[in-house]
């Protein structure tokens, strides 16, 4: 599998990113500007990727330094199932430091409470009835899990909703040369709970934990189904 560069006028060699499981992903640098960018495969839709573009529009205004998207020479978001963004710099964030991200990520949730929700993508609390949407599909589960799943969503019901980056780790925050905070893979960004980004912060309660890792099981069955077994037995 290999990305098709050409199509954003790229001609480099490829280096692969470890990291990533459920997506290839691989860094190069652009001849033309010497900017370094990186290719990731997708199973997002072309208005999947539109509608992040607007998100991260926003957790730009907030203070994020997000990976933007780029376009292809076709004006396009994604070729032959994989984007391009830029590739940002600096040193990742340790455990201790996500605490610090609390005043950005809030501020986010609250620029984004009345954004709509993700295409093909559905929440926590919308799966409380429906079987399937973005990455989870309930009907390849156990009905015995699916039940504990729901009921761990329906204890959360009438909390705070807005778009979550939902996949919120040290991995995943970058201290930028210029003292910034860099947040990338947006890739399973949704509207859904908030809390299922700060709990991630250490804010958390024993019910509010229990709906992450609901979320983590589901979201994961297919994807990485020896994780979701093993975060399973906890709930």
């Amino acid at each position: 599998m290999r990305p098709p560069i050409e199509s954003w006028g790229v001609q480099a060699d490829l280096v692969p990113l470890l990291g990533g499981h459920r997506n290839r992903a691989f860094r190069t640098l652009g001849t033309a500007s010497e900017e370094a960018f990186v290719f990731k495969s997708t199973r997002r839709s072309a208005a999947a990727l539109s509608w992040l573009t607007e998100v991260q529009a926003i957790a730009e205004n907030v203070g994020f330094v997000v990976p933007s998207l780029v376009r292809s020479w076709a004006g396009n978001l994604i070729e032959d199932g994989w984007t391009c963004e830029l590739f940002l710099k600096g040193t990742h964030f340790s455990a201790h430091d996500l605490p610090s991200l609390h005043p950005h990520i809030t501020a986010f949730h609250a620029a984004t409470i009345d954004f709509p929700q993700r295409p093909g993508f559905v929440s926590s609390q919308d799966l409380i009835e429906q079987d399937r949407g973005g990455d989870v599909d309930l009907r390849a589960m156990p009905p015995s899990l699916v039940a504990r799943c729901r009921k761990s969503w329906s204890a959360m019901s009438g909390q705070r909703q807005a778009v979550i980056h939902g996949d919120i780790n040290p991995g995943n925050l970058i201290r930028c040369v210029d003292g910034r905070t860099a947040l990338i893979d947006w890739d399973e960004c949704r509207r859904d709970l908030v809390l299922f980004d700060t709990a991630m912060l250490g804010d958390c309660s024993e019910e509010e934990q229990s709906a992450r890792l609901a979320w983590e099981v589901a979201c994961s069955w297919q994807l990485e189904p020896d994780y979701a077994r093993r975060i399973a037995s906890s709930l």
